[in-house]
């Protein structure tokens, strides 16, 4: 019977080191996702920052033309 018990426990131990390591390569996906939608934030970001700045320095340009 102890062995029987000792069996078990250890396939209950087994089952969740696997559920752990399956949990840990979702986490690392999703921040993996997480950090590549924020570098596309980030350039849409710098995108619009540069656009920004050209129209400020066109409309600079065209008052200092007049």
């Amino acid at each position: 019977m102890s062995k029987f018990v000792t069996a078990l426990a250890a396939a209950f131990l087994a089952a969740c080191g696997v559920e752990t390591a399956g949990t840990a390569a979702t986490a690392a996906a999703i921040k993996k996702q997480e950090l590549e939608e924020g570098k596309r934030t980030q350039q849409r970001a710098n995108a619009k920052i540069d656009q920004a700045t050209k129209a400020m320095q066109d409309s600079a340009e065209k008052r200092g033309g007049d």
